[in-house]
């Protein structure tokens, strides 16, 4: 099952890697690969968890910051880890377009 998917080290999890269009899988691979999506999927919102948690470090030593480069090297940290959890968010929301697909 680990051939349709690839881990993404920038958002820490694996996400789908189809050759095919979706239809064109067999039914039974189709649910194979929702009940591993479903698995990778309960992962997302406890690694945003830990993303904000880290946003929220950078947040208090940004607010201690005296030097400008440090401030702009945190407030790019800090962008980075909100552009992951934007994806991750998205991510996250794949599975309800996936789902309506296969009961059709």
């Amino acid at each position: 099952m680990s051939c349709y998917f690839q881990y993404d080290a920038r958002l820490g999890i694996e996400t789908p890697a189809l050759e095919h269009d979706w239809e064109t899988y067999p039914a039974d691979i189709r649910v194979d690969i929702l009940f591993q999506w479903e698995q990778i999927r309960g992962t997302i919102p406890d690694r945003i968890l830990k993303l904000e948690s880290s946003i929220i470090v950078k947040q208090n030593q940004l607010d201690q910051e005296d030097d400008f480069l440090t401030s702009c090297r945190l407030n790019s940290e800090i962008a980075d880890l909100a552009s992951i959890i934007n994806d991750l968010h998205l991510w996250f929301r794949i599975n309800q377009d996936l789902e309506s697909k296969t009961h059709h």
